[in-house]
């Protein structure tokens, strides 16, 4: 997945093929902010701009920004899978914690 993050906001990035424009989409929160450019450079200025924008919105109007996502994910298996992920993390020579974030991470960006 083509992506960006700033200020710990997270954004997917596409392209346009028919405008020939990237354009980007901060996901991860309930607001909306949206950025684009025809270059990466340009790309990168206006995602900033867009989460400082946002930020000083937020700041102006006295209420909270959203919060990007903290890093902490609650996950519910059954216990078997729980002692099979386990033994794989033992097995791996890796933490349960370490083990899982780096499978997701093979997952997300696998392609």
């Amino acid at each position: 997945m083509n992506s960006m993050t700033y200020k710990g906001y997270f954004a997917k990035i596409n392209f346009d093929e028919r405008d020939s424009i990237f354009w980007g989409k901060v996901i991860g929160i309930k607001d909306s902010i949206t950025f684009e450019g025809e270059t990466v450079a340009q790309l990168t200025e206006d995602f900033h701009n867009a989460i400082d924008h946002y930020l000083a919105d937020c700041k102006n109007e006295n209420h909270l920004p959203a919060k990007p996502y903290s890093g902490k994910l609650t996950l519910r298996v059954p216990p078997s899978i729980h002692a099979e992920i386990a033994a794989a993390a033992t097995h791996a020579g890796k933490s349960l914690n370490k083990w899982v974030a780096d499978t997701l991470d093979q997952v997300v960006h696998s392609p």
